[in-house]
């Protein structure tokens, strides 16, 4: 049987002195309480109520066991409240600081419609798994190759240089005779990563470029100031490059991208990222459709 139902019904007659008062009170047809309350009464095996009356006056084992029900019903009302509070806590996630503004909002737009409220914080690669680690976070937007991941995002280079050829070979970097400046290539922090860093300098060493000539940037911020004030690269998403204003071209000696995937506390969270946020995401992430 419905025991805090019951016991809701029971406590609501008894406050009011009636059937019909009582279900109302307790947002209940009147016919539903009174079979309530005749259920709890074969559960208890006693009566609750003198029905001899007009008015619903409480018997004597009625009286005894109200202190009870009441305390039931307040707790009943104690876990409802904070279960909605549960729900409405926001669920943090670790993102790469490259995910935009709007992207994010949209995000968390679409997580709200299925009653999950998420929180951003950006941290950089290595740190966002650690925050799951700490239980600062309860999910976060991990960086693995992009053969493993759940997201890929093509990566290339890009600079202020109207575009050229279609792609861009590293090799033609080498300083000429003319002994002009070196054009570098930036990798931000978000790629410093073995799978993305190390793949990049290995080019560099078999093209025979300097190793300043490929380098890893501080900051995306400072990374763009570079590009913004000479020749030099970015690499980059497109969805980067279009944000900076910048040409995107790919890298000829490399099929380079970003790998994505999700480490969760809870294994639901993780599998609502995967699954149905899973373009959400994706479009923070500038991963290709």
């Amino acid at each position: 049987m419905d025991l805090v139902g019951g016991c809701r019904a029971f406590v609501s007659v008894s406050e009011t002195g009636s059937f019909t008062a009582g279900a109302a009170l307790a947002r209940i047809p009147q016919p539903v309480a009174s079979r309530r309350i005749a259920a709890l009464e074969r559960h208890f095996g006693e009566r609750l109520f003198d029905r001899s009356t007009r008015r619903a006056r409480l018997t004597a084992f009625g009286r005894d066991v109200l202190p009870s029900a009441q305390r039931l019903v307040r707790l009943a009302d104690s876990l409802e409240h904070d279960a909605r509070r549960a729900r409405l806590r926001p669920m943090r996630v670790a993102v790469p600081g490259t995910c935009g503004v709007r992207e994010l909002a949209e995000l968390a737009a679409e997580a709200r419609a299925l009653d999950v409220h998420l929180e951003f914080r950006a941290a950089e690669p290595g740190e966002r798994a650690e925050l799951v680690r700490t239980s600062e976070v309860r999910a976060a937007l991990t960086a693995v190759p992009a053969e493993e991941g759940v997201w890929s995002v093509p990566l290339g280079v890009a600079g202020v240089a109207p575009p050229g050829p279609r792609v861009v070979h590293l090799e033609t970097l080498r300083a000429g005779r003319s002994g002009g400046p070196r054009r570098r290539v930036w990798i931000q922090p978000e790629d410093d990563v073995p799978h993305v860093r190390d793949r990049v300098l290995r080019v560099r060493d078999a093209v025979g470029l300097p190793p300043a000539q490929v380098a890893v940037a501080g900051s995306l911020t400072a990374a763009a100031a570079e590009v913004f004030a000479s020749a030099d690269l970015l690499v980059c998403s497109v969805a980067q490059a279009a944000d900076l204003e910048l040409h995107w071209r790919p890298i000829g000696e490399l099929d380079l991208a970003r790998g994505f995937g999700v480490a969760a506390t809870l294994g639901e969270d993780a599998e609502r990222l995967r699954t149905v946020l899973r373009e959400a995401v994706g479009r923070c992430l500038g991963a290709a459709s």
